[in-house]
């Protein structure tokens, strides 16, 4: 018995320390810190965060579910690069269904609800400002802005679907994106317009700034990997 106590005290110090570095290793991806494509060294990250390669491992295989590393067969495993093709594909998703969980959580989310958001909305201006406007980074769950509309929309289908296994994937991205002189302060006056209808109880104006905010997202990611496209039609 005393044996078996000690496995599961190993294992529960393993996952213990997988959790915290996989949440390390999820910022830094989403950051960039360590950008699209980067092989990913296990010895490398073991001197960096100071762990063994048991629980590093594990913090790995749980990368690859989140979609944020994908392995390559006698390459070994990378941080996932999405094509310019692949990209605005779910960025047409997120237009649709983050939409709809604006008209839903107009109908659906609580006066309480709608003012904790805005409690939000005010310390992320805080922290743009912060940084001279630069970027507009979200901590992840109830800190982010998006996945709280989901949230408030009520619907289990759409909190599966926009806050499972792609949502880092589009956080990395979303980003990623932001870094830029006038994109993050824009954003945040959007979102602020988008609670504006929720908190009006305008389901049909929510869906279409979400909509909008989103498709606006995805035409800067289109001109910033194509950028010929934008000299053309200018």
């Amino acid at each position: 018995m005393a044996e078996l106590a000690e496995i599961n005290d190993s294992s529960s110090e393993i996952r213990t320390l997988a959790d915290q570095v996989c949440a390390k290793l999820v910022t830094a991806i989403v950051r960039g810190d360590i950008p699209p494509g980067h092989k990913i060294s296990e010895p490398e990250l073991a001197r960096t965060y100071g762990i063994s390669r048991g629980p590093l491992r594990e913090a790995i295989r749980r990368l690859e579910g989140l979609r944020l590393v994908v392995r390559i067969p006698h390459v070994g495993a990378r941080v996932v690069s999405l094509t310019p093709e692949e990209l605005v594909e779910i960025y047409r998703v997120r237009e649709a269904l983050e939409g709809m969980a604006c008209r839903l959580a107009a109908d659906n989310m609580s006066t309480d609800e709608i003012g904790s958001l805005r409690d939000l909305l005010y310390l992320h201006e805080k922290n743009i400002q912060e940084i001279d406007g630069r970027s507009y980074f979200q901590k992840e769950g109830d800190l982010d802005f998006h996945y709280r509309i989901v949230q408030g929309s009520k619907n289990e289908k759409l909190l599966e679907l926009l806050g499972g296994e792609l949502y880092h994937l589009v956080r990395m991205y979303r980003y990623q994106f932001s870094v830029s002189k006038s994109r993050p302060q824009r954003a945040l006056k959007e979102h602020h317009r988008i609670l504006d209808a929720i908190e009006e109880k305008d389901g049909e104006l929510a869906e279409l700034l979400m909509r909008r905010h989103i498709s606006t997202a995805r035409r800067n990611i289109e001109e910033r990997l194509n950028p010929t496209n934008k000299e053309e039609r200018e």
